[in-house]
């Protein structure tokens, strides 16, 4: 599946007129994520946020450029933890709390490393590895889907 720029652009007109606040389409190797929530911090119409895979562009919306570098890097060595549903992630306890996992942490299996928050009901992520946290791939607060990968971890 291919979307050109025109539809893409009426994809993002539809969402914004309805009450959905994202929508996501995968096919193959095709994926597309338009959003309402604001996760762009430069100045910009109150349009949707679109993050296209590699083969679809549009120059006319705003795009994370880190879900467009992390489209296009080759997979780094280690083993990911992953979201398991869709939801906003927390990667702190609490607001005024540390974070569960910095770089360089050790992480256990059955270890506490995020918090996914999906219609009100909060849901404790635990590794499924046990290693060192060599990188934080979402930020706290971020919308992630099912499968987005969370943290990278070098096994022990």
């Amino acid at each position: 599946m291919n979307l050109n720029v025109q539809e893409i652009r009426e994809l993002m007109a539809d969402l914004e007129k309805s009450s959905l606040r994202d929508i996501a389409i995968t096919d193959g190797d095709f994926s597309l994520h338009l959003s309402k929530n604001e996760q762009v911090q430069a100045p910009a119409p109150a349009a949707p946020v679109a993050a296209p895979a590699a083969n679809v562009t549009s120059p006319s919306t705003p795009v994370e450029a880190a879900a467009e570098v992390a489209a296009t890097k080759a997979p780094a060595a280690g083993k990911e933890i992953k979201a398991p549903m869709v939801g906003t992630v927390y990667l702190k306890p609490k607001p005024e709390e540390p974070d569960f996992k910095s770089v360089g942490d050790h992480v256990e299996k059955g270890e506490t490393v995020a918090i996914i928050e999906a219609m009100k009901l909060m849901t404790e992520i635990k590794s499924d590895v046990s290693g060192t946290i060599a990188e934080i791939l979402v930020e706290n607060e971020e919308v992630v889907d099912y499968d987005k990968p969370l943290y990278r971890v070098t096994t022990d």
